[in-house]
């Protein structure tokens, strides 16, 4: 982590230590300093690790798309620690990294598609406080991704926001997962660049 949380990192131990450790490094290379804020409330800590493996299997709405959203969802809450293991994620699951760099500027950037800009103002709405999602746009998804894929995307974005916002929250940073892998910085959206 860039700087510590506002809680102090907990030594990960036991049997059930070992496997999350495990489990951290075959999938993320390392076990992230997050870890061990986390484990000062394991129940936590297991509740979230077993809704993510369950969200990551869900198949109705693209890969690339849910983590478009996932990302936009992030980067609306201001999450880095999401952004930036989304994005490796992304890498690892061989999808464009250079598309999605991208993300954290959609708005302003040339690269996405209709259907891709929908999707993460979808995220982007569903995550403002209170949620700005309209029934145009509600409208729009549902005929370019059917029912199935709009729950999914409504669902993993909610997901994304109760991971971002007790990240933020707690002060969890970054453990530059995607630089640590030789990925260029996530972009940046300039300025004037905010929700419609």
């Amino acid at each position: 982590m860039t700087t510590e949380a506002r809680i102090p990192t907990r030594e990960v131990t036991g049997a059930y230590g070992a496997l999350v450790k495990l489990a951290a490094r075959k999938m993320l290379g390392h076990v992230p300093a997050s870890l061990g804020v986390l484990w000062h409330h394991q129940g936590v800590l297991k509740g979230a690790l077993r809704i993510g493996r369950k969200v990551d299997a869900w198949d109705a709405l693209d890969r690339e798309l849910a983590t478009y959203a996932a990302m936009a969802a992030a980067a609306t809450v201001g999450c880095g620690a999401c952004l930036d293991l989304n994005y490796f994620l992304a890498h690892g699951h061989g999808l464009d990294a250079a598309k999605v760099r991208e993300v954290p500027r959609w708005r302003e950037s040339s690269v996405f598609t209709p259907r891709e800009r929908r999707v993460m103002e979808y995220a982007q709405a569903a995550s403002l406080t209170p949620p700005a999602v309209t029934d145009e746009l509600s409208d729009a998804l549902l005929a370019d991704l059917g029912p199935a894929a709009l729950v999914e995307l409504a669902a993993r974005v909610a997901f994304m926001n109760m991971s971002a916002r007790m990240n933020v929250a707690l002060g969890i940073r970054s453990d530059e997962f995607a630089a640590a892998c030789g990925l260029p910085a996530l972009a940046v959206p300039s300025a004037s660049q905010g929700a419609e």
